[in-house]
């Protein structure tokens, strides 16, 4: 199975008055939301892969 790398990124502007906030303001939640999400997925992979080696550590145990 490959990995798939996705990259992000985030540019910081300065706005220029209450219109460019709202828009800023979504930009910055989608990208919030974003890097949450691979952040998950990334600690969710982690978690897997600890629990596979716990299985194989257990099975060679049972073998031996």
């Amino acid at each position: 199975m490959a990995v798939k790398r996705n990259r992000i990124s985030i540019e910081v502007t300065p706005s220029t008055g209450p219109e460019t906030d709202r828009v800023d303001s979504a930009h910055a939640d989608t990208a919030l939301s974003a890097l949450a999400r691979l952040i998950g997925r990334q600690i969710a992979r982690e978690q897997f892969e600890h629990k596979l080696a716990a299985e194989r550590k257990a099975q060679r145990h049972l073998r031996s």
